[in-house]
């Protein structure tokens, strides 16, 4: 439902990754807690939680890059009608 805005403004690609992390998320944890069923060991909570921080950290990149990058757009137009 939110795959047509993931390439929108800032605010609409958060929504966007964020939604899709949690997805991910929800599915590693799944997996995760067959490979300790399976394992007897918290080797594979550790890899998901790992997994899930990188995209976490990657997500917030991601968005914090587009978000500056729109700012500065923003600001250009004002600032040369100012310096004119």
């Amino acid at each position: 439902m939110l795959y047509r805005f993931r390439t929108g403004d800032a605010n609409m690609r958060s929504v966007w990754i964020c939604s899709r992390n949690d997805a991910i998320g929800n599915a590693a944890v799944m997996l995760a807690a067959m490979g300790v069923f399976g394992t007897g060991t918290g080797w594979p909570d550790v890899i998901v939680a790992a997994i899930m921080g990188g995209l976490g950290l990657w997500g917030g990149w991601l968005i914090v890059h587009q978000a500056r990058g729109e700012l500065r757009t923003e600001r250009a137009p004002r600032n040369a009608v100012a310096a004119e």
